[in-house]
């Protein structure tokens, strides 16, 4: 096989989750689904299990960096997935990377906080992600909470979405889960207006690393020359029936079941 042959290569830079349900294997898991290569760079280690996060680690910036350059070097990158930072100083090192690839697609998950709460930025890190990092996106995939952290100045969510284009993404998918709504409502932004809502049943329970599936999805979709519009629907529909074929394998959340499609069981659900 030569390099024209080979598979989209898509680079995540994210924490590791030792549970496997969110940050770098939630990302390789929903990558490798939409047919592409993970290349996965580390920005935090994380002490967490399927409840809460007891503590990280951010990774020093420079390692970061290097572990970016010595991929990027070597591999086709085709498109860049951004989930949980860590720190300011892996913020500006992230931002030194994309500026010298403008042209690849970045798909930015804003992760503030954990699915149990824990507090995974600070003030200074969404400060430099709504400056550095904003304007270097092309998809910004927040939930409601996230939305409202990153536009605090916003009084409803849709001002939010407006205003998270004006600071720079290019497209804005924000995430219902965390709405009291009988349907689960997405609401897509882009070209300074409001683009298309979706709606999606709401299952119950929550769900470890759902947020980390969708924007590692849509990157891999984007990655294999899908248009940001169809990769966003394309991606909404695997994430819904990866949390439908979910598993309770812990103690707190349920974690998705990103390789469904892979299952020798045709309709199996995998709830227990």
């Amino acid at each position: 096989m030569n390099q024209n042959d080979a598979v989209p290569v898509v680079m995540t830079l994210a924490g590791n989750d030792p549970t496997g349900g969110a940050g770098i294997q939630a990302d390789i898991e929903s990558i490798i689904s939409m047919g592409c290569h993970a290349a996965p760079v580390i920005t935090a280690l994380t002490v967490q299990d399927t409840g809460q996060v007891i503590g990280f680690a951010p990774v020093e910036a420079e390692l970061i960096i290097q572990q970016a350059r010595a991929v990027l070097e070597d591999m086709p990158v085709a498109a860049v997935k951004i989930g949980m930072v860590g720190s300011i100083e892996a913020v500006q090192a992230i931002h030194t990377i994309l500026v010298d690839y403008p042209d690849l697609p970045v798909v930015l998950d804003p992760v503030l906080a954990s699915g149990g709460g824990a507090e995974l930025a600070d003030e200074e890190v969404i400060g430099g992600m709504r400056s550095l990092l904003l304007p270097l996106t092309t998809v910004l995939t927040p939930n409601s909470l996230e939305a409202r952290r990153l536009a605090p100045e916003s009084d409803n969510l849709d001002a939010c979405g407006m205003s998270l284009l004006d600071q720079g993404a290019e497209f804005v998918l924000l995430t219902g889960t965390h709405e009291n709504t009988p349907q689960v409502r997405n609401v897509l932004y882009g070209n300074h207006r409001k683009l298309e809502t979706f709606s999606w049943p709401r299952l119950e329970g929550s769900y470890h690393g759902s947020g980390c599936t969708l924007a590692s999805a849509i990157s891999g979709l984007m990655a294999q020359g899908t248009e940001p519009l169809s990769a966003i629907h394309e991606a909404q529909e695997f994430t819904w029936q990866a949390l439908n074929h979910g598993y309770r394998i812990g103690m707190g959340q349920r974690q998705p079941n990103r390789l469904f499609w892979a299952s020798p069981r045709e309709g199996n659900d995998h709830s227990n």
